[in-house]
C-alpha cells in the first residue's frame, strides 16, 4: 500500500491491476483524450493508465463510468481540475497539448536562435 506523506498513513491504491486492465481492454488501450494507440508500440503501451474523469481529489468514484484509458501526458495535463463534462476535459487536454506542441516545435526549429538568447 502507498504511504500518504501528509498523514503518514497507508492508503489503498485507487484501482486494482484487474480493474485497470478491464478499463484498458474496454477502451482498446486507446487514450480517450488524444487517441494514442497503446497497442501500436511497446513504448505507447508503457504510458497507458486509467484516469478518473472526475478526479478522486474531487470525490470521483471508482466506477467504470468514471474511468477511462488515458496516456500519461494527457493525464498530467488534465490534472485534478474539475470539468463540466468529459468532452470539456477532452477539449482542454487537446488544446493544451497543441499549445505545448507549438512551443516545443518553435524551440526545435530554431535551436541556434534559442541558444543565442541564453
Amino acid at each position: 500500500m502507498p504511504l500518504d506523506i501528509t498523514t503518514f498513513t497507508l492508503v489503498d491504491k485507487p484501482t486494482t491491476l484487474k480493474e485497470n486492465l478491464a478499463i484498458l481492454e474496454r477502451d482498446e488501450y486507446r487514450c480517450q483524450y488524444c487517441g494514442l494507440d497503446g497497442k501500436a508500440s511497446f513504448e505507447n503501451g508503457l504510458i497507458m493508465r486509467t484516469d478518473f474523469v472526475v478526479p478522486r481529489a474531487k470525490k470521483g468514484k471508482k466506477d467504470p463510468k468514471n474511468l477511462v484509458a488515458c496516456c500519461v501526458p494527457c493525464n498530467t495535463i488534465k490534472g485534478k481540475k474539475m470539468y463540466k463534462s468529459f468532452n470539456d476535459a477532452k477539449e482542454f487536454v487537446l488544446a493544451r497539448r497543441m499549445e505545448l506542441r507549438r512551443a516545443w516545435e518553435a524551440k526545435v526549429q530554431h535551436p541556434a536562435a534559442n541558444a543565442a538568447k541564453a
